[in-house]
């Protein structure tokens, strides 16, 4: 048995999701063991809520989740015994904002970026068919991608030297500028390390014993923020990708398998011991 309440904090796209297939069959079993010991799995992606409330259905989820990039946490209602502060009540969840909403940053792409507007596409431009055949989801789930609260993502057209200049015109603009599996998603300052490390601090809020352990899973560039601030960080190999820097020297790993495959080895190997036993010392 554990002596800490473990949280797990987990990407998706190329992490529990297939990046060609976007499916997480081989973590399922995975997902299952965690359930039975009461050891949350938090996802913290860039998917907006729509999507996130569809998935979170498919793989049985009834977690807190962080959606944009660490742009908001939704709590599910009685998640803990009272509302976290500075959170508001949206339909069944509590939630913790941190930026500004989506309209401010397509007003400011509107404006103020005449000469770059040639070598990006943006996703309130792209219709349902065109966001489908560019990230090969189906035209449901690229209509519940489409539904952004907070951010921006946008497809880079032209070259890498571009790119840096449109990029640091941004950040004088105030602008926060995160790289993507796909897309460069455009929004305000915060980030998934953010978001983790509010949440978690509302779990030890909340649990008998505040000795809390996290554990967060990414491939990406956009998950560095939160495999920096967890206390265990895993970096899911990636078929289109190099693992992204990490400054951190301890407790961190790369799998060899590939996204849920990689995701599924690596939590068994870090809880074995809890998964064997399907539970979890503070529930």
């Amino acid at each position: 048995m554990s002596p800490f309440k473990i949280l797990i904090f987990s990407d998706l796209d190329g992490t529990l999701l297939d990046h060609f297939t976007y499916q997480s069959t081989a973590a399922i079993q995975t997902l299952e063991q965690l359930k039975r010991a009461s050891i949350p799995v938090i996802l913290n992606t860039s998917k907006t809520l729509a999507e996130l409330e569809s998935i979170n259905s498919k793989l049985k989820l009834n977690t807190p989740f962080i959606v944009e990039n660490g742009a908001a946490i939704y709590i599910p209602l009685n998640t803990f015994a009272k509302q976290p502060s500075d959170t508001v009540i949206i339909d069944n969840y509590w939630v913790k904002s941190f930026c500004l909403p989506r309209q401010h940053w397509l007003t400011l792409l509107s404006e103020q970026t005449d000469e770059f507007k040639k070598y990006y596409r943006s996703f309130s431009t792209m219709s349902l068919e065109m966001l489908s055949q560019e990230t090969g989801l189906t035209l449901a789930e690229a209509q519940r991608a489409k539904q952004r609260q907070y951010g921006e993502p946008i497809q880079w057209l032209g070259d890498d030297a571009t790119k840096n200049k449109f990029i640091d015109h941004l950040l004088n603009l105030g602008a926060n500028v995160v790289q993507g599996g796909r897309f460069i998603h455009i929004g305000g300052y915060c980030d998934k390390g953010q978001a983790l490390i509010w949440l978690t601090e509302q779990y030890r809020e909340n649990a008998n014993n505040p000795a809390i352990m996290t554990i967060a899973l990414g491939d990406g560039e956009n998950d560095s923020p939160m495999l920096e601030a967890a206390d265990i960080a895993v970096q899911i190999r990636s078929p289109v990708h190099n693992f992204p820097k990490l400054y951190r020297q301890f407790k961190t790993t790369r799998t060899q398998l590939y996204g849920p495959q990689g995701w599924a080895e690596a939590i068994q190997i870090l809880l074995v011991k809890q998964l064997s036993h399907s539970t979890n010392t503070y529930n």
